[in-house]
């Protein structure tokens, strides 16, 4: 029986992962800032421990990852799912804005995984699952914040994935587009009161187009969830895994407009060598 630890279990992702992973008979260490939306979720279980984690309490988190070893023995899969996102342009955003989002995003994340690491070592087996976003490939106007904490994951998770490949932990970075969920809803996504009349044409227009958008998204979050709990199961996990056909024209699209960067500025780029011997 696999164990699962999965942050920000309450809603959005995270339940729907939870719901599936019981379902299959997997037990599931599942945190919340209120457990008790876990349990009113789910119920009683005996394959699920509902704990208390604000991911970026480190003493919260290392006691909830001893109480899934006390509980279940081991940690096979962490899910470093619980983040929010901050929408403005990057001048209009508060610096008290800017640290939530980083408090949660970022500094979250490196909590949790250090809390669980010591006992995915001592195996020398697990699965890390980091959850990014398609603004973590390529940001846009409107989403700089936001985009600079999920860039800031996917630097995180190359790195552990190639510092931890060796021990038998395979971590891997999901990229979701946008999937309907309540991500752009205000219990998700904070807006910055601050409006500035110049970015009207670029960070404003975005945030007309996001309350368009909300609950309108392509991606289907049951699929997603679903890709993930079969996810865990392949040998050799990639490591970055881009969801939602939106994502994918997204990455292609960089790639085209980086290579024509690379073309049109090559020999300026390999121009600040030494000269070779």
């Amino acid at each position: 029986m696999k164990t699962w630890f999965v942050t920000g279990a309450s809603r959005g992702f995270g339940a729907l992962i939870t719901e599936r992973a019981l379902a299959k008979g997997a037990a599931v260490v599942a945190t919340a800032r209120d457990p008790q939306a876990v349990t009113d979720r789910f119920g009683s279980h005996a394959n699920l421990l509902a704990v208390a984690l604000d991911v970026s309490n480190e003493d919260q988190a290392a006691a909830a990852a001893k109480a899934a070893i006390d509980r279940f023995g081991r940690i096979d899969i962490l899910l470093n799912n619980a983040g929010f996102g901050l929408m403005g342009a990057v001048e209009e955003a508060s610096a008290a804005e800017v640290e939530a989002v980083y408090r949660t995003n970022v500094f979250g994340l490196l909590t949790v995984t250090r809390a669980v690491l010591p006992y995915m070592r001592k195996a020398r087996s697990g699965r890390i699952l980091n959850i990014s976003s398609i603004g973590g490939y390529r940001a846009g106007a409107g989403f700089g914040i936001y985009s600079s904490t999920k860039f800031a994951v996917e630097g995180l998770s190359e790195s552990l994935h190639a510092e931890l490949e060796p021990l038998g932990i395979h971590v891997t970075v999901v990229e979701p587009g946008y999937f309907r969920t309540d991500f752009l809803d205000s219990s998700s996504l904070s807006v910055s009161p601050t409006r500035i009349a110049d970015y009207d044409g670029t960070a404003g227009k975005v945030r007309t187009i996001a309350a368009g958008l909300s609950h309108n998204q392509p991606g289907d979050p049951a699929k997603l969830a679903d890709v993930l709990i079969a996810f865990v199961d392949a040998p050799n996990p990639p490591v970055r895994l881009p969801l939602g056909s939106d994502t994918v024209a997204a990455i292609e699209a960089k790639h085209v407009s980086d290579a024509a960067i690379l073309s049109e500025w090559r020999a300026v780029s390999v121009s600040t060598d030494f000269p070779a011997k």
